[in-house]
């Protein structure tokens, strides 16, 4: 997530962000400025969302369909299948602060076939680092915030907010190798009076190492704890606390911009819910 930029309009989770240059080096006058485009696969188990590590889009999608669909699901929501497009523009503003915005688009299969492809929710947010270590004995601190709505604007439609505090900290002068905690806190608001969905935690820890080829792997693994959904005063998704794990194998250039990603995700509701992120940045601009 240090190296990830957070971008103008889409859980994340982090994309390719710019280091600072040297005092003696001239600042670029132009910042990063990419789509950071992520393809993903998932499947979900039947009676829970679309839960783990910054599923923003993913989460907004079946969170609408549990809330606009429950009433003609008297068994619960079915286990489905799921492929998203994110397309968040990504600013760098500084190499501290990115941000990021864009559209989301989904089609789902709950066992009737694969739906048709619609643009699902869109996003804005911003990634900054509230502190940096730069060979100190303190972490780098970095704060992500999200604001997801689902598209359409109608009964049912759903607001998230995700938050992470992450705590990076580097054993090597070039912060090529290090380690991670942090936390994950997720709210949601539904445009019906009859629906609830409670909060979504996670709390985790991990590490990272960058080869000298550029070749960088990050793990994370850690709790998550979900407060189940309700519609109508009937249960849609359970109340859990079950383990997740997520591993990122990313491809970044000399100054840390990351060309190619793919992440791999199990989040346990409690059966096991898989996911595969392709991320793909377009850059218009590149320092």
């Amino acid at each position: 997530m240090r190296a990830a930029a957070a971008g103008l309009l889409c859980l994340a989770v982090p994309a390719g962000g710019a280091f600072a240059a040297d005092d003696e080096e001239e600042k670029p006058a132009v910042p990063n400025i990419y789509l950071d485009l992520r393809t993903i696969h998932a499947t979900i188990p039947a009676g829970t969302l679309a839960l783990g590590f910054g599923n923003t889009s993913l989460s907004a999608a079946f969170q609408a369909l549990a809330a606009q669909r429950g009433t003609s699901l008297p068994n619960g929501l079915p286990a489905a299948k799921s492929i998203a497009i994110d397309l968040p523009l990504t600013v760098d503003v500084s190499d501290r602060v990115s941000l990021y915005g864009g559209v989301s688009g989904t089609t789902t299969d709950i066992g009737g076939g694969w739906s048709s492809f619609d643009i699902t929710s869109w996003n804005i947010g911003v990634q900054a680092d509230l502190y940096q270590q730069n060979g100190g004995k303190i972490p780098t601190i970095t704060l992500q915030s999200t604001l997801t709505q689902s598209v359409p604007n109608e009964q049912g439609m759903t607001n998230s907010f995700n938050n992470i505090v992450e705590f990076d900290y580097a054993v090597d002068e070039d912060e090529t190798r290090g380690w991670l905690a942090g936390l994950q806190y997720t709210t949601v608001t539904i445009a019906s009076p009859f629906a609830t969905i409670r909060p979504n935690t996670i709390l985790y820890a991990g590490g990272y190492y960058q080869w000298p080829s550029n070749w960088k792997f990050t793990g994370r693994l850690g709790m998550q704890s979900f407060g189940g959904a309700q519609l109508a005063g009937r249960t849609l998704a359970e109340s859990f606390t079950q383990p997740v794990l997520r591993l990122d194998l990313d491809r970044m250039d000399d100054n840390d911009n990351r060309l190619f990603g793919i992440t791999a995700q199990i989040a346990w509701m409690p059966k096991p819910s898989y996911q595969v992120t392709l991320r793909t940045p377009l850059y218009a601009v590149r320092n």
